[in-house]
């Protein structure tokens, strides 16, 4: 027999096991109840797909959605596996066809809903299977569904506790990404297993990056530039239906492919909808948390959210979204102060009162989440009980640590002038009076009368207010719990103003340069090899009718790029191709990666030192005004640099410089000119036309025609 590791690669094309796989599925093999508690994008499928093409029988998977068991399926034919589901959408001569493969031994997983499962009609069909070929284990996916205690509770799955007493002698594999404690053992019970080996890991996904970043009140063209600055699908989360209509809308005005979806939709819609995105025909989805459990798409390279989650565990489900693949993703979330008061007006709608703190308290540590200034991975893990140390590398807090500074006066200032009006205002009439306000209401109370009324003229309005956030984040500061928002002093305020304490707030590090990274030369050539392989591999995908990401992986393409095999030994030992998929598609994308490496013509020529710079920040995404301050330069010697680099064939995007029809233009009297100093071309074209735009457009030429 082979051994695990020969399987692995003949079936599903990996070299090793992630964390924790080879011992589950060595217990699966000795027929043990399992329990398995592993976070997406942890390889929690393989668990008991191996398994059961190894075992006699057919592995039965329990699945809550169709369009989950419809992808995992296919992914599953794609590398050759006999594999199938049956579910509403099939008629009945086709359900036929596949329940007479199933008992012919074609089939080794069989996808089935829960209600399917444990239905009065299909058991005669079930028994048949046990009759004729056997079962070899029963494996619940979304097994936090079978409890009430659970975030996404289904009636039906509580059904499957039947099969314990139908199957007594049949093995039961559960699995899900999350659950508590509380809900471990809940599953243990619902589904009676015996002696369960308990498999949990960390929910720390390493390849995933958070940031929290103030929303503008901009909101659209703060979406818009990070979207254009991010690679790859997308989500973004918002909280209500009519906000996903016009941001998708919105998108799609500006060129960017994005759909929504929300709970408003009808069902065929929901549908066409998600596989537009999962095939990649739409770049961006812009929906509700309706768009969450199923969606089986593993390359989706950012999550943001334009609104502030309910509760780490919803963030933490959506968010993990992003990179289930394991490959680097980001995780963004917008946050605006405000959004805890549309959370808290749903809160107060739950007439049972238990309810009501608990919700409160989530509501606290999402609010923690977002405003803290240490590792945001210690409060989103320390939510599941898990400690975590901190210095992540993977979040916004510890790769641009904020400078702690010395705030005690100021803060002193800021609580004196709380007591002065008998601790009675909220966080903006405060600044109001410090900064010297000339508005009507602090008249009205005669507080331009104060010691205390514009000596806060030195920081600006966005200064005090996270200098008030700090102290009531830090318990150095009280606000009332309700729609006022009062300021209220306590014991450690009383403490501050008698200098008894220090207060020590961080702040922004302005320092730029410490960001910036090496420039890798081959990484262009890697690249634009990638991209031609992704393009490549979309063309195969559509022609079978299937998602991207089944035919080949990110992971893998990359490492095609990045290794460019000559032979096809060379390319069947990549991880991710299996000699299945190595005779299917292994000839095209060697014909690409040949074909590329004999004429893609390569920049000869690398920018010099002080070109490298300006690259490095633009990488950063970076304005020109931003690149040109920081380097103490001229915007014109900024764009003189990006005009060199488009030369040198440096991956500078120029129409985000010069638009299309500008660029058309200035090419045309170009060629009516020819090769004339810029004053000459700029005469011609007037006034609309800088000489930047011109410097570029003629740099562009030259790189096209070298």
């Amino acid at each position: 027999m082979a051994s695990l590791q020969q399987s692995l690669k003949q079936y599903f094309g990996y070299d090793s096991f992630r964390d924790g796989q080879e011992e589950i599925i060595n217990q699966a093999l000795l027929n043990r109840d399992l329990l398995i508690i592993m976070p997406t994008g942890g390889g929690k499928s393989l668990c008991f797909q191996l398994p059961a093409l190894l075992k006699k029988g057919i592995a039965i998977v329990v699945s809550p959605l169709i369009s989950l068991m419809q992808d995992q399926v296919t992914a599953l034919q794609d590398n050759g596996i006999g594999a199938t589901f049956l579910n509403s959408t099939l008629d009945f001569q086709e359900v036929r066809r596949r329940e007479q493969n199933i008992l012919s031994g074609k089939i080794k997983l069989l996808y089935l809903a829960p209600e399917r499962l444990v239905s009065e009609r299909f058991q005669d069909f079930l028994n048949s299977i046990v009759s004729t070929i056997g079962i070899s284990f029963f494996a619940m996916d979304e097994a936090h569904c079978i409890s009430e205690w659970g975030h996404d509770f289904r009636q039906e799955y509580r059904q499957l506790r039947q099969l314990r007493f139908r199957f007594p002698n049949i093995p039961l594999m559960a699995l899900t990404a999350t659950a508590t404690t509380r809900v471990q053992k809940d599953i243990i019970s619902q589904l009676n297993l015996k002696n369960p080996a308990i498999h949990r890991f960390s929910f720390n996904r390493s390849n995933l990056y958070y940031e929290v970043q103030p929303r503008q009140k901009r909101t659209y063209q703060q979406v818009l530039n990070l979207i254009q600055h991010l690679e790859g699908s997308g989500i973004i989360y918002c909280f209500a239906r009519k906000t996903t209509e016009d941001l998708a809308s919105r998108l799609r005005e500006d060129s960017i492919s994005a759909l929504p979806y929300h709970g408003g939709l009808n069902d065929e819609m929901r549908s066409q909808y998600q596989n537009s995105f999962i095939r990649d025909d739409v770049r961006i989805m812009v929906a509700t948390v309706a768009f969450g459990m199923g969606i089986n798409k593993p390359d989706v390279r950012f999550v943001i959210h334009h609104d502030l989650p309910r509760n780490i565990e919803s963030y933490y489900q959506e968010s993990g979204r992003a990179g289930r693949d394991s490959e680097p993703s980001k995780c963004i979330l917008l946050y605006n102060p405000n959004d805890k008061y549309k959370i808290d007006y749903f809160i107060k709608q739950k007439s049972n009162l238990q309810e009501q703190k608990i919700a409160y308290q989530q509501l606290t540590k999402v609010i923690e989440y977002a405003e803290t200034n240490y590792c945001r991975r210690i409060v989103q893990l320390g939510y599941f009980g898990e400690k975590f140390k901190g210095d992540c590398d993977g979040c916004d807090n510890c790769l641009n640590p904020k400078e702690i500074e010395d705030w005690t006066i100021e803060a002193q200032k800021f609580l004196s002038c709380i007591a002065r009006v008998e601790e009675k205002f909220g966080i903006k009439h405060i600044i109001e009076i410090l900064r010297g306000s000339r508005a009507e209401k602090i008249y009205k109370y005669g507080h331009h009368l104060l010691s205390t009324y514009g000596i806060g003229k030195d920081k600006t309005s966005t200064q005090w207010e996270y200098l008030g956030k700090s102290l009531i984040y830090q318990g150095l500061l009280n606000q009332t719990n309700d729609s006022y928002r009062i300021l209220k002093l306590n014991k450690e305020s009383w403490e501050i103003l008698r200098l008894k304490k220090q207060v020590k707030i961080a702040v922004e590090n302005n320092s730029i340069e410490k960001r910036l990274t090496e420039f890798n030369p081959k990484a262009l050539e890697i690249e634009l090899l990638l991209q031609r392989l992704k393009k490549l591999r979309k063309t195969l995908a559509d022609k079978e009718n299937i998602a991207p990401y089944v035919i080949f992986g990110d992971s893998t393409l990359k490492i095609m790029a990045q290794i460019q095999p000559k032979t096809l030994e060379t390319l069947s030992k990549l991880s991710g191709v299996t000699e299945y998929k190595l005779q299917k598609y292994g000839d095209k994308f060697l014909r690409e990666i040949l074909a590329f490496c004999h004429q893609e013509i390569l920049p000869t020529n690398l920018p010099n030192h002080t070109q490298m710079k300006t690259l490095q920040l633009y990488q950063q995404n970076l304005t020109v005004t931003e690149i040109a301050k920081e380097r103490g330069l001229t915007i014109s010697t900024i764009m003189s640099h990006f005009a060199e680099l488009i030369e040198l064939k440096q991956p500078i995007n120029l129409d985000k410089f010069v638009n299309i029809e500008k660029q058309k233009k200035i090419l045309n009297i170009i060629h009516q000119l020819g090769n004339q100093p810029l004053k000459v071309i700029k005469d011609k074209l007037g006034d609309n036309y800088t000489y930047d735009e011109i410097r570029l457009v003629k740099a562009w030429q030259k790189k096209i025609n070298n």
